[in-house]
């Protein structure tokens, strides 16, 4: 897939918050500083879509990005923030709640995880969530650009093996690098195929 126009579109905190144009949402969430807004922009080839800062926790609205006049990519809050209120927590956990729960339109979540570490039980919570509610999603590992390829491949091997001692199979999975790029056309081609199979 060739991502040719990328803008935004609009902020919620609620799925009646959305743009009005119902079209299939692909969304990306995760932990704090994993590099969720690089990515964004890597992958719609453009630096200032979505706003990047050392600061972790910056997202804090529902931001949808319309692409190519035909679906959204979603950037959710992330969650984890250690350094954040309980009221400010339960405001995030509230908002990404309500989307994923009853937006209509998700097609698929992108959970995202640094591939430089392992399975942290937060990412996995989370993860159990969406299997329990029945949501799609997919692994992105991000940073790849942090690590050889063959100690990447086996960072994200021991990673799956962790998985499956608890599920029974796996989600797609991604090796990614906003950096170089790396992942950038698996990452669009499961998108388009997704598209395509509607």
């Amino acid at each position: 897939m060739k991502i040719k126009e990328a803008k935004f579109a609009g902020s919620s905190v609620n799925v009646s918050g959305k743009p009005a144009r119902r079209l299939p949402e692909f969304a990306f969430i995760g932990r704090s500083n994993v590099g969720k807004s690089s990515l964004i922009n890597m992958l719609c080839g453009n630096r200032k879509l979505a706003m990047t800062s050392a600061t972790p926790g910056k997202t804090k609205l529902v931001n949808h990005f319309l692409i190519n006049d035909a679906w959204y990519l979603v950037d959710l809050p992330g969650y984890g923030f250690a350094k954040m209120s309980q009221r400010d927590r339960d405001f995030l956990h509230g908002v990404i709640s309500n989307f994923l729960t009853y937006s209509e339109e998700l097609e698929m979540i992108f959970v995202l995880v640094d591939a430089r570490h392992d399975v942290q039980k937060i990412d996995l919570d989370f993860m159990d969530e969406l299997r329990e509610n029945d949501i799609p999603f997919g692994i992105i590992f991000t940073k790849g650009d942090k690590m050889g390829p063959v100690a990447l491949q086996r960072q994200m091997d021991a990673y799956k093996n962790n998985l499956l001692q608890k599920w029974e199979g796996l989600p797609p999975c991604f090796a990614t690098s906003s950096q170089t790029g790396l992942g950038r056309d698996e990452v669009l081609g499961h998108i388009e195929s997704i598209l395509n199979n509607r």
